[in-house]
């Protein structure tokens, strides 16, 4: 027997229904996120920018000022104002880089002695996230690592075409 148009259709609307309420779901991690990451900052006395640059430092470095520019999506100008108060706060150090032909290359280095402050204040969120994971099985935590670096990708993708234009 061949299922009848409105059957055919409730699964239709089911996964568009799921699909709107991760999309929902995912803005809404975001929004959490920046008001998390806020809140950090103004415990350690940085501008959100700045604690965002910083953490590109430390996952990506060392970096170039433009390679952290590239990243951050930020003006060169900019980066040079966050890494003067970054500096100035004693979260990065400037150093010439040994690799470069230009003399006056440098590169951004994270002083690691300070990330403790910063993993401190995220401990609250690393272990509810460590106690939800283990409601999970391995395969669905696989699933889930899966689609957060796709939708990790597909944000940078966005972000860098939005800036080309």
């Amino acid at each position: 027997m061949t299922p009848s148009p409105p059957e055919e259709a409730e699964p239709a609307r089911h996964r568009r229904r799921v699909t709107n309420a991760i999309k929902e779901s995912l803005r809404e991690l975001s929004i959490q996120l920046s008001l998390l990451n806020h809140q950090v900052s103004a415990h350690v006395d940085l501008k959100d920018v700045d604690l965002s640059c910083l953490d590109l430092i430390n996952r990506h470095g060392p970096l170039s000022p433009t390679a952290l520019a590239r990243r951050a999506g930020l003006h060169p100008a900019t980066i040079t104002g966050i890494l003067d108060r970054l500096q100035r706060a004693g979260w990065v150090t400037r150093d010439r880089d040994p690799q470069a032909s230009d003399r006056r290359a440098v590169e951004v280095r994270a002083l690691r002695d300070r990330n403790a402050e910063l993993f401190a204040l995220y401990t609250g969120m690393n272990s509810v996230v460590d106690q939800i994971c283990d409601r999970y099985s391995d395969p669905e935590l696989d699933l889930l690592v899966d689609f957060l670096r796709r939708t990790t990708d597909a944000g940078q993708d966005a972000t860098s075409e939005l800036a080309r234009e």
